[in-house]
């Protein structure tokens, strides 16, 4: 029986009326149930779609199409306003997907539901957990912008589709994964700091496409330190395998992944480990077209580190911060704020420097109580900082701080004649969704937010407790 078809007198005495053809006004009966709409509203759905062959159907009487009435007015409604409705809410995520692909609008269904414009960084509860196969806990995550995620934990690697309804597992050639990044729904580059080369891997099929190596003056092996992207770039840490030079490659990531760039190779001499401390985290900067490349150690003396931001069009550094005091335990940039954060390794406390001031004379200010950068407990170590469109997300051990910007009665001029930014501190979650294990990862898809923690074999996914399933 085809999807649709003319309708038929049904028992109740119903006789169908005929379509004007020349008319906007579009009638269908689905399982027995009429449903009108406009012919503007059917053409949303795409050139593929069921919908689209309804609304350029010759037919003159009301199509019928034998499925449940109440899925189809889900649809409907997505294609009116553009999100699900409420009542969507009564059905099963799976059976939405399904019904979905039968009048082929999976994809309306996947921005409805994965939208980032949906996330809500006020409202973000604990609302699922993703078991992992094994006794490995997750050592890196990567995120896709529709809110698939994949999970490297062991030398497998586990993926999660945007509804996390389907789970597949892949097995690699790594003992552990250190770094991991999505290039598109099923690849990803994984890398690991002690195994050789970096290898881009297509799930979908199981197989690696390609390994890329860095070729360093020792001839040994090239591990992976970092990976990070831009639209056009990929960016990969490497360290030679006796561990006395470290480069930034960049590769296009067109497809063909060649390489375009060698940005700073350096060489350790003699004791000085300073002179060439590889980066172990690479984030594009959109907003000054820049890569910041972090990376710190801990010697005799304590924690140091820098923070470099390279030019990728020239291959030279702008701006190259030297971690002494307090060094970072982890840092990142936001776009939205123009601001760099970083948390303290002595203090635990959260720092921001203005982005506005780029290339100048660093000036970190402390958004806590600054006087425990001195008191050498380490409060910070293995905390973790992210940012997320105008949010910074801040782990202390097993909770999670939320930062945010004041914008009303903060306007003032600083000594540096900008406006000084003022910043909020809020705690995330519930009692419930806290825990005594630290948090190892944080990660953003969509309108999620996805957290491991350390010893767990599972990914905490958090939403926002007004919208989703």
């Amino acid at each position: 029986m085809p999807p649709f078809a003319d309708s038929r007198p049904h028992a109740n005495g119903f006789q169908p009326t005929k379509q004007d053809s020349t008319s906007n006004i579009v009638t269908i009966d689905v399982g027995g149930q009429l449903f009108q709409t406009t012919k503007q509203t059917l053409s949303l759905a795409g050139s593929k779609s069921l919908f689209s062959r309804i609304c350029n159907s010759d037919q003159f009487s009301v199509p019928f199409i034998d499925r449940d009435p109440e899925l189809f007015s889900v649809f409907l409604s997505l294609l009116r306003t553009g999100n699900l409705s409420s009542k969507a809410k009564a059905f099963d995520l799976q059976d939405l997907i399904s019904e979905a692909q039968f009048y082929g609008v999976g994809n309306l269904l996947v921005n409805s539901q994965s939208n980032p414009s949906q996330f809500e960084a006020f409202n973000l509860e604990k609302s699922s957990i993703l078991p992992l196969n094994g006794r490995d806990s997750p050592s890196a995550i990567a995120t896709t912008p529709y809110g698939s995620v994949h999970v490297a934990h062991g030398s497998k690697i586990t993926s999660f589709d945007w509804s996390l309804q389907r789970k597949s597992t892949n097995l690699t050639q790594f003992s552990a994964i250190d770094s991991l990044l999505a290039i598109s729904t099923n690849i990803v580059a994984a890398g690991a700091t002690d195994f050789s080369g970096l290898q881009i891997l297509d799930l979908g099929k199981g197989v690696v496409r390609e390994t890329l190596n860095w070729e360093n003056v020792t001839r040994s092996s090239s591990t992976v330190q970092a990976i990070g992207s831009s639209p056009e770039y990929m960016f990969t840490s490497f360290e030679s395998g006796r561990r006395n030079s470290n480069s930034i490659m960049v590769y296009d990531l067109q497809g063909s992944f060649r390489p375009v760039l060698e940005m700073g190779r350096y060489e350790i001499y003699g004791a000085d480990l300073d002179s060439a401390i590889p980066a172990t985290k690479l984030s594009w900067v959109s907003s000054h077209n820049l890569l910041m490349a972090s990376g710190s150690h801990s010697g005799p003396t304590g924690v140091s580190g820098n923070i470099k931001f390279w030019d990728v069009r020239s291959g030279n550094v702008v701006w190259d911060i030297k971690e002494k005091v307090d060094c970072f335990s982890d840092v990142t940039v936001s776009d939205d704020l123009s601001a760099m954060f970083k948390v303290g390794v002595n203090s635990g406390e959260v720092f921001f420097t203005d982005l506005r001031n780029i290339g100048g004379e660093n000036s970190w200010i402390c958004l806590g109580d600054g006087r425990k950068a001195m008191n050498g407990k380490k409060e910070g170590f293995g905390c973790k900082i992210e940012s997320h469109g105008n949010q910074v997300f801040c782990s202390k051990g097993g909770d999670l701080e939320l930062w945010s910007e004041v914008l009303i009665g903060s306007s003032r001029e600083g000594e540096d004649g900008l406006e000084e930014k003022v910043f909020r501190k809020n705690l995330m979650g519930r009692a419930k969704d806290t825990g005594e294990r630290r948090i190892t990862n944080l990660g953003f898809g969509g309108n999620k937010m996805f957290v491991t923690r350390k010893d767990q074999q599972s990914v905490e996914v958090w939403q926002s407790s007004i919208r989703g399933f």
